[in-house]
């Protein structure tokens, strides 16, 4: 299951998994574009490994790691408790 996260102001969408079993969280980052369709990235909790980069440049994924990194603790507590809407502290 993917919960919804987050959308930057040039229309990027983050959401995330559920903890999976060997407890790393999948965060995945996409953004609409008219040419290739949809711009693509996954990026891996708490180690931050990335992957299945599809047109986004390094800068767009500094960016993207820079956001992450400052919210890894609230994606990580939201993937234990069935996402943001569920999360009983929020």
């Amino acid at each position: 299951m993917m919960y919804p996260f987050m959308t930057l102001d040039d229309d990027t969408e983050i959401v995330h998994s559920d903890m999976l079993p060997d407890g790393r969280v999948k965060v995945y980052i996409e953004r609409p574009d008219e040419k290739y369709g949809f711009r693509h990235a996954t990026c891996y909790l708490p180690d931050y490994t990335w992957e299945d980069i599809y047109q986004f440049t390094q800068n767009d994924i500094d960016r993207f790691q820079e956001v992450i990194e400052s919210t890894a603790h609230l994606i990580i507590e939201f993937s234990q408790e069935g996402g943001f809407e569920n999360a009983s502290n929020f």
